[in-house]
C-alpha cells in the first residue's frame, strides 16, 4: 500500500491574501514504511516573504530568487504523489495552498479526501492533549535535535515517524519483508525428544468411551458425522 508524507512551507498562513508555497516536501510509504523516495524542491513565490514567515523555516526571498517556479515542478510533484493517498499533517492547510497553486494554472484540485490528517488521528487517540509535531515527537520519544527550524523535508520525516506510532506503532515493523531478512542474525531452535516417553494419561476406559462418544454411540447423531 503505497502512501505519500506530505509537507509544505508557505509565505503566510492564507492563500487568498496572495501567499504562496516555496517547498514541497513528500515522502513515500510502502505498508507505512519509507521506502527511500522522496520529492522536494523550493519553489519561488513570485512575491515578497514577510520576516515573521522567515523566522519559522528560515527561508527568505534571496535563498530563492533562483528557485523554480510553482508551474515548473507541477508534472513532477503530481507525477511523484499519483493517486497516492496523502499524510498530511493539518492536512486543510496544506491542501488549500496546493489547490490554490493548481487553480492559478487551471489543474485539478485536490479532494478533502484525499488528506489523511495526523491531527485526527491524535486527537482520537490522545483526547484532550497537544497536538503539535512537536509535542507528538516527544510523546513517541522521537528524536528532534535535527528540528531546529520548520523545514519540510525534516517534518515530512518526522510526520513519516508520528504516523507510524499513531496507526500502531513499533509493531508494524515487525512485519518484515524477505528482503529485510538480508544480513540478520537468526538463531533456529530444535526440540530434542524426550529420553523417557510421558506416561499414558487415559485409562483404557477412558479411551473407550471417548471413541464412542466421536462416532455418536452413547449420544445418537452428531453433527460432525
Amino acid at each position: 500500500m503505497r502512501e505519500i508524507v506530505l509537507d509544505t512551507e508557505t509565505t503566510g498562513l492564507d492563500p487568498g491574501d496572495g501567499h504562496r508555497i516555496i517547498e514541497i516536501a513528500c515522502l513515500e510509504l510502502d505498508n507505512h514504511l519509507p521506502t527511500g523516495k522522496f520529492f522536494h524542491v523550493l519553489v519561488q513565490p513570485e512575491r515578497d516573504i514577510p520576516e515573521e514567515a522567515t523566522r519559522v523555516h528560515g527561508l527568505t526571498a534571496e535563498k530563492l530568487k533562483d528557485a523554480p517556479r510553482f508551474g515548473d515542478v507541477v508534472e513532477e510533484f503530481l507525477a511523484f504523489v499519483a493517486d497516492s493517498p496523502l499524510i498530511i499533517h493539518n492536512a486543510e492547510f496544506d491542501l488549500r495552498f496546493l489547490n490554490a497553486e493548481f487553480g492559478r494554472l487551471s489543474l485539478p484540485t485536490f479532494l478533502p479526501a484525499r488528506g489523511i490528517d495526523t491531527i485526527a488521528l491524535a486527537k482520537r487517540r490522545f483526547p484532550g492533549a497537544r497536538y503539535s509535531l512537536d509535542e507528538l515527537c516527544r510523546r513517541f520519544n522521537i528524536d528532534l535535535t535535527a528540528r531546529t527550524k520548520h523545514g519540510a523535508r525534516i517534518d515530512a520525516e518526522l510526520l513519516a515517524q508520528v504516523y507510524l506510532e499513531l496507526i500502531g506503532g513499533r509493531q508494524a515493523r515487525l512485519q518484515l519483508a524477505p528482503g529485510d531478512l538480508r544480513g540478520a542474525e537468526i538463531t533456529v531452535r530444535i526440540a530434542k525428544p524426550r529420553p523417557t516417553p510421558l506416561a499414558e494419561r487415559l485409562s483404557a476406559e477412558e479411551r473407550e468411551a471417548h471413541a464412542r462418544f466421536v462416532t455418536g454411540e452413547l449420544d445418537g447423531d452428531v453433527i460432525w458425522s
